[in-house]
């Protein structure tokens, strides 16, 4: 058969909505696949505008017959349970599936350099680092993050080069893999940002939790580069029953360093230091990122530029030229002089790392929070106190009603939302739970005045609260 006439191979994608799936669905359509997907509704964006533009169906809700084309392969997310009739007929039907992360090893890692970065925070802002930084010398990487990379417009790539950059997820993989995803993905280097307790749903305890990331380290060749942080015990710990080569970084501490750090600078950079390895200075960077966090990001994605020997002299141009991802305080308007941001933050400890950049980017600005309580992690009990603490950092917080999930959390493990307010109120800090979120939005926009952020943060689009306040703050005039 003529190879214009060889059938174009089919894959669907269940789940497609999700940062990960939508991204694995566009790998495939690169790879010139066929690709369809199904999701329980129509996804929201920017998954949903994503898989518009790569022109991918998205048929909804899951059903028998959304598999009737006859795909060659199907991708099942990890949202997807046995019971899914969509899933219930796939495993009558026959048809060959894989996971998520066993597609993507199967498919696109065999003759590629696969670098995972992992950690409980911070992994979507260095994937994207370290794709851009390649991409920016020239090496034409692949990458697939959980995020959307401003510089690339989208949330992954298929490029001719050797290194493929990928977000390890410590989540599990499917309903017949109850493993890490990141055990799939054979690195050959390594980034361990931080552990830490997350996933409630799914790991006990911390110890569970370190459990994971040791065996994702025991799978880093003898040999290869291993990073983790230099002041993060929990990160230290895993290296003891690694091969890899375990090198650490940080700030003023660890083999790789960001030294003589000073903030603000030139145009965009918001951070200038010299990097050192070993005590020896490599160069000298600036950044557009905020906050402490993610200067430990923009070292460890230097650092492991470095370590795999893809460093040029361009590379201190190409950090300056970092333009962030979406949802990663991501600036969506400025009206009257009072700023709105969009942030992902849902663990106690990426909100307090937030406030702390914004406030420190906006020396004396009142930052008025607003928060989705809509995550696994956020919705339980168990970050209760954690996460009185980090809001006390802001100067208000407004909580709009928690998202209800079809996963019957008992109400003995869910959230006190009054409690939480009442102990935030306690550290002087005003918090107010607002249920609708015009409401909401409108409250906002009342109580900021110029000069202040208005920062709302929430894994999913947050009911478009962002457009709202704007939409408000440009309606009135607010007080001086």
């Amino acid at each position: 058969m003529p190879a214009s006439q060889v059938p174009q191979p089919k894959v669907h994608v269940l789940g497609v909505g999700g940062t990960a799936m939508s991204a694995v669905a566009g790998l495939f359509r690169q790879a010139g696949w066929d690709v369809r997907g199904s999701d329980q509704a129509a996804p929201y964006p920017p998954m949903g505008d994503l898989l518009a533009a790569l022109g991918i169906p998205v048929l909804h809700p899951y059903a028998p017959e959304n598999l009737d084309w006859g795909p060659d392969l199907v991708i099942v997310g990890n949202v997807i349970r046995r019971t899914n009739p969509e899933a219930v007929a796939l495993l009558e039907s026959g048809l060959p599936y894989l996971s998520f992360p066993q597609a993507l090893r199967t498919h696109f890692f065999a003759d590629r350099m696969p670098l995972v970065v992992t950690g409980t925070h911070g992994k979507t802002t260095t994937t994207s680092l370290i794709a851009h930084l390649l991409h920016a010398q020239g090496f034409d990487p692949s990458f697939l993050v959980g995020g959307v990379p401003l510089d690339f417009g989208i949330n992954h790539r298929l490029g001719a080069g050797r290194h493929f950059v990928v977000e390890g997820d410590e989540y599990d993989t499917a309903f017949f893999d109850k493993g890490p995803k990141f055990l799939h993905y054979a690195p050959q280097a390594a980034i361990v940002n931080n552990v830490e307790f997350d996933h409630a749903d799914i790991f006990a305890d911390l110890d569970a939790v370190k459990q994971a990331f040791a065996k994702f380290a025991a799978l880093v060749p003898r040999g290869a580069p291993l990073l983790v942080p230099d002041e993060d015990d929990n990160a230290r710990d895993i290296l003891a029953t690694a091969e890899a080569i375990g090198t650490t970084f940080g700030i003023e501490r660890g083999t790789w360093q960001a030294r003589d750090v000073r903030w603000g600078g030139p145009g965009r950079a918001r951070v200038t230091f010299t990097l050192h390895r070993m005590g020896r200075p490599v160069g000298t960077f600036a950044s557009p990122l905020i906050g402490d966090h993610n200067l430990r990001n923009a070292v460890a994605a230097l650092a492991l530029v470095h370590e795999v020997d893809a460093a040029t002299p361009g590379l201190a141009q190409a950090l300056t030229t970092f333009r962030g991802i979406r949802k990663r305080q991501e600036i969506k308007g400025v009206a009257h002089g009072i700023t709105v941001i969009d942030d992902f933050a849902h663990h106690p400890t990426a909100v307090r790392e937030t406030i702390a950049a914004v406030r420190a980017a906006w020396p004396g600005a009142r930052i008025i929070a607003l928060f989705e309580v809509e995550s696994n992690t956020s919705r339980r009990r168990v970050f209760q106190d954690a996460f009185a603490r980090a809001f006390a950092g802001a100067d208000a917080v407004l909580f709009c009603r928690p998202h209800d999930k079809p996963d019957n959390l008992p109400q003995d493990q869910r959230i006190d939302m009054d409690r939480l307010c009442a102990d935030i109120v306690a550290q002087g800090t005003h918090a107010a739970m607002i249920p609708d979120i015009d409401d909401l939005a409108t409250e906002a926009a009342r109580m900021a005045r110029p000069g202040d952020v208005v920062l709302g943060m929430s894994g999913r689009d947050f009911h478009g609260v962002h457009a709202r306040v704007l939409a408000r703050l440009s309606q009135d005039v607010p007080q001086q």
